[in-house]
């Protein structure tokens, strides 16, 4: 009998060993704890260490181009304008600018003491870099020469912010053409915590994975379990109706649940499984919850810093 480690033993990972084989590690935002966040330098840093997956956000731009960025509006802690100023406030929603007026942007770097700043004193700068289009992001892979990493594509919009962003339907078109522009349909999956996306992407797209995202928290909760009249995030599939997160994905056709790692335990990860859906765990930073995230059991962790991930995989036996 092979010999398990101890530390596999202490955690509770036996459960998971037969799932290694197909363990995915993503890389959140490329690996925003080591580059700035959706950069190409960012991307390249996580190909390098060796992730399975590149987690990225889309927006899209007045003039249509589909942008790699997490946030509906520039962001003050990442963003430098044209002159090199951090930005005073919030700046524009992304949907309102066109890609010219983006590139103005300089989103290399983090706001010397931000919350955000304080949070990955590791990250290193990369002035003068700009936010990416999903092709350059594409091309960039291509040209690494890696033809097996996969791409976890979030829509970004917000049924609380409609001007924000285009609506579900078209936005889901364009995510769908692109990635099918790019002849990368079967190395890709479409995640969001707006559910309205996942549906039209169901039906335009079956060959496309769709991966439910859920938060259950003050700071973000797309549920709403105890909302009157239901949550407006989940496109009509609601808790109080199906008993649990998972039967609310697979009633709505999903492959994937992707939650918070705060909402998560052992329990709920089996009962997800059961059903035939993969768990995946955001976003786990710290080496010990990795550990106990992948001794429940979970299919896959998305981490802003992989490179730790791959030292907690590699401690004990997992092949990712």
């Amino acid at each position: 009998m092979k010999r398990v480690p101890r530390l596999l033993l202490a955690t509770g990972l036996c459960a998971g060993l037969n799932a290694a084989l197909a363990f995915d590690l993503q890389g959140h935002r490329g690996a925003r704890g080591l580059a700035p966040e959706n950069t190409l330098p960012a991307f390249e840093r996580a190909l390098a260490l060796g992730v399975t997956t590149l987690e990225l956000d889309i927006a899209i731009t007045r003039d249509g181009v589909l942008v790699i960025h997490h946030d509906l509006t520039l962001n003050p802690d990442t963003t430098r304008d044209a002159s090199g100023e951090w930005l005073a406030q919030r700046g524009p929603a992304i949907h309102s600018l066109t890609w010219a007026q983006l590139q103005t942007y300089d989103v290399g770097r983090l706001k010397p003491g931000s919350d955000y700043g304080r949070r990955y004193p590791e990250q290193q700068p990369a002035d003068g870099a700009r936010i990416p289009r999903l092709a350059d992001l594409f091309e960039l892979v291509k040209r690494s020469g890696n033809g097996k990493v996969r791409f976890a594509i979030e829509t970004k919009l917000a049924p609380d912010k409609p001007d924000e962003t285009p609506p579900p339907q078209p936005f889901a078109q364009a995510v769908v053409g692109e990635i099918r522009k790019a002849g990368l349909a079967r190395r890709a999956s479409i995640l969001s915590f707006d559910w309205r996306t996942l549906q039209v992407v169901q039906k335009i797209a079956p060959e496309i994975p769709t991966v439910y995202l859920s938060a259950q928290q003050r700071w973000l909760d797309n549920i709403g379990a105890n909302t009157p009249g239901g949550s407006r995030w989940t496109a009509g599939f609601q808790l109080r109706e199906h008993g649990s997160i998972p039967k609310m994905i697979k009633a709505a056709g999903g492959a994937y649940w992707s939650v918070f790692h705060g909402d998560l335990d052992v329990q709920k990860v089996k009962e997800a499984q059961a059903l035939g859906l993969k768990v995946l765990v955001w976003t786990v930073n710290d080496p010990a919850l990795m550990a106990r995230m992948i001794g429940y059991g979970v299919d896959g962790l998305i981490t802003d810093r992989p490179d730790m991930a791959i030292d907690v995989l590699k401690r004990n036996g997992i092949q990712w």
